[in-house]
């Protein structure tokens, strides 16, 4: 087991035998205060001694503690409105005492049809409660009863401290001399400013307005493109002019009078080549057709009945 000393101090882990041993020794009692620890825990103390701690403990701690008290406050879903007043005022006196209310409304007979109003009746009692408690569980129907549970609010949790006052300004005012006479009676070294600090930034400089933007120049206006002439024009622009000069030579040619050779006579008309005949053309006879005469109708069909 792992052993604790009577000053609390560590022994480490020694047998049974050994612990109980130092026990007696030291006029102590061996006691096993972890059980359930690999190894066990055990403890060199007296054992009356730490029974009587432990009654005290648990007397504090029931001390603290604090039994749960129930109050009812029974209603109708026809209450009067004084008789509201009434209620409202036990319970808020209830809830201020730390006990937990239970506010219920009963229906008789027909007033099962409306439970609406009894819920609307008790939002209406938790609202004016709000400042001495908190609504736990909302209405409920249950039965012929409606049931709604509040809860009452802890004044020592809810309570934060209140800050210092600050003081008025009349009393800051009396005491603004005093402090000029301290501040006078200052050595002057300590009255001297102290110098700026090697990173502060310097005062920024005064801005210059910044120039007006340059309107952009235009864009120049893009080239003409110039457009390809086919190679075929030339050859059919000097066609032309050929078929141009001979037709005029040819008019010249038939307007201009017969030249006469010197050697030749005046009297002998130029060579002229007859103009050529036609010949009729002769019409061949068209070839019969090798189709298969056509009958008559009134020969009929072969094999018809006459």
């Amino acid at each position: 087991m792992r052993l604790i000393g009577a000053d609390g101090s560590q022994l480490g882990v020694v047998p049974t035998p050994r612990a109980l041993s130092l026990a007696a020794s030291e006029g102590y009692d061996l006691v096993e205060i972890a059980p359930n620890a690999v190894p066990p825990v055990c403890k060199i103390l007296d054992f009356g001694k730490y029974r009587y701690e432990e009654q005290q403990k648990q007397k504090d701690a029931k001390k603290k503690q604090r039994a749960v008290t129930w109050k009812e406050i029974r209603m109708a879903p026809k209450i009067d409105d004084h008789d509201i007043e009434t209620k409202t005022k036990a319970a808020a006196r209830f809830l201020d005492e730390g006990d937990k209310l239970k506010v219920t409304v009963r229906f008789r007979g027909r007033e099962m049809a409306h439970p609406d109003r009894g819920r609307t009746l008790l939002l209406a009692v938790g609202d004016k409660l709000k400042d001495h408690g908190l609504i736990e569980r909302m209405p409920l129907l249950e039965g012929r009863q409606m049931i709604m549970v509040m809860n009452p609010i802890r004044r020592d949790a809810g309570a934060a401290p209140k800050p210092a006052a600050v003081a008025p300004a009349a009393n800051g005012a009396a005491t603004a001399p005093a402090n000029a006479t301290a501040t006078a009676n200052l050595p002057a070294a300590a009255a001297t400013p102290r110098p700026a600090a090697a990173g502060a930034r310097p005062a920024p400089a005064s801005v210059t307005p910044r120039p007006a933007p340059v309107a952009p120049r235009p864009a120049p206006a893009p080239l003409p493109v110039p457009t390809e002439v086919p190679a075929a024009a030339p050859v059919r622009a000097a066609a032309a002019r050929a078929a141009a000069a001979a037709a005029a030579a040819a008019r010249a040619g038939s307007a201009a009078p017969p030249t006469v050779s010197p050697g030749a006579s005046a009297t002998t008309p130029p060579a002229t080549t007859p103009p050529a005949t036609l010949k009729p053309a002769t019409l061949k006879p068209a070839a019969k057709s090798a189709a298969a005469p056509v009958r008559k109708a009134s020969d009929g069909a072969p094999g018809a009945s006459r």
